[in-house]
């Protein structure tokens, strides 16, 4: 069990002593996003812009501008949120090389209640032309993701979580920015994950596996660029999807994979997500089960999918 900020942090260090261009910026926030982490080892390329994320972001899209390659950090809630406009018009727009890793996303920052959990950031940061938007499941592929984006050239949304989640890859994991990760072979239907579901996914896959049938899990850490070819792939030889994010349903890896396949190859979907409400206060656990992005709730809407193809 590793949280995926934990990686992040981590991983920071590690570029920081190869690239002398990477820079990393905070809200106020870096103990909890980990990037404390790099600013005890490299404080004169650490910047704490305070509780101030759009000047944050201003202040990345200058030193991007400058050659270096900032990595800003805040809450999922405050980067999707507050700072949307510097992030449209400063980063987005110009198509600067500045990557904004955003932690606490989703319903199980907990406690912190509906106000901190972030439903709805994929969605606005995919709807941004020129953003790469990403949500890795765990901690190996948090690091590889980190490493991968570091060597791409343009802006980056990436999301992370507070709390730990199973480990599901390998440590040597491989992320390329538009590919999917084919975790478990299905021919009855495919699940399609990201971020924490991924884990979730797997058991949903092996207690179906139990009652017969075979489940595809298919990971999108990359939501944007999607790989539609292994989108449409698992659609032609399943022929049912079942989609699962911590996110609200509208907009986010659903929308995506709905869009795609309406185009391409249209079957029976289910949408496992949040269904257009906010979060509450809870623990990670109580949370994930009141809102149905739990195993059993995953297997539940399998066999609803089957039903329909």
């Amino acid at each position: 069990m590793i949280a995926t900020r934990d990686a992040y942090g981590k991983t920071l260090v590690e570029l920081g002593r190869q690239d002398p261009r990477i820079a990393v910026l905070d809200a106020d926030l870096s103990g909890s996003t980990k990037t404390a982490l790099f600013r005890n080892e490299f404080p004169e390329r650490f910047f704490n812009a305070g509780i101030a994320e759009a000047n944050m972001v201003g202040m990345a899209a200058g030193l991007a501008a400058g050659g270096m390659i900032p990595f800003a950090s805040t809450f999922a809630v405050f980067a999707s949120g507050r700072a949307f406009e510097q992030i449209r018009q400063s980063l987005a727009y110009p198509r600067l090389n500045a990557k904004i890793v955003a932690t606490h996303g989703g319903i199980t920052v907990g406690e912190d209640g509906g106000s901190h959990q972030s439903v709805e950031d994929l969605a606005i940061m995919r709807a941004l032309p020129n953003m790469t938007v990403l949500c890795p499941a765990d901690g190996p592929e948090t690091a590889a993701a980190v490493r991968a984006i570091a060597a791409y050239d343009g802006p980056v949304y990436m999301r992370l979580g507070r709390a730990k989640v199973p480990v599901v890859m390998p440590e040597d994991v491989a992320f390329t920015i538009g590919r999917a990760n084919l975790l478990r072979p299905g021919t009855d239907l495919t699940f399609m994950t990201t971020g924490l579901m991924t884990a979730q996914a797997l058991e949903a896959a092996r207690i179906l596996e139990e009652e017969g049938v075979s489940a595809r899990v298919l990971h999108l850490g990359s939501i944007k660029p999607l790989d539609v070819d292994a989108v449409l792939r698992a659609a032609r030889e399943t022929g049912a999807v079942v989609t699962a994010e911590e996110h609200s349903v509208i907009g986010g890896l659903g929308g995506a994979v709905c869009e795609v396949l309406a185009e391409g190859h249209p079957v029976p979907v289910e949408r496992v997500g949040l269904r257009d409400v906010f979060g509450q206060s809870g623990t990670a656990d109580e949370l994930l089960r009141h809102y149905g992005l739990t195993p059993a709730h995953l297997v539940e809407a399998a066999e609803r999918i089957l039903k329909r193809k």
